[in-house]
């Protein structure tokens, strides 16, 4: 777990330092032991509180697509607390709310 440290330290940083935002998914790894992944799933609102408490400027951010079309996703990167903290955000893109065929 040591190789975790840094990780984990700003992981705990996040969560003291902004106990009021909508919590996201987390994810530390040893393969990347200094990078600390948050992800948001089905709300992209979730995600400015995110960029702003971490200080991303706005032109950092880039958006993309995925699921041919279906997902859109917003994606960030900011360093915080020692560590790379990668911010990401998905959500059902509006024209593939109509509840179409997986197929």
């Amino acid at each position: 777990m040591e190789e975790l440290t840094v990780s984990l330290r700003a992981l705990h940083a996040v969560a003291a330092g902004f106990p009021a935002l909508p919590a996201p998914s987390v994810h530390v790894s040893p393969i990347f032991p200094k990078r600390l992944e948050l992800s948001l799933h089905d709300d992209f609102g979730a995600f400015e509180p995110w960029r702003l408490a971490l200080g991303i400027a706005c032109e950092d951010v880039q958006f993309g697509v995925q699921r041919g079309g279906r997902t859109f996703v917003l994606e960030a990167r900011a360093d915080f607390a020692g560590a790379s903290v990668h911010l990401t955000a998905f959500s059902v893109a509006p024209d593939a709310r109509g509840g179409g065929s997986d197929a």
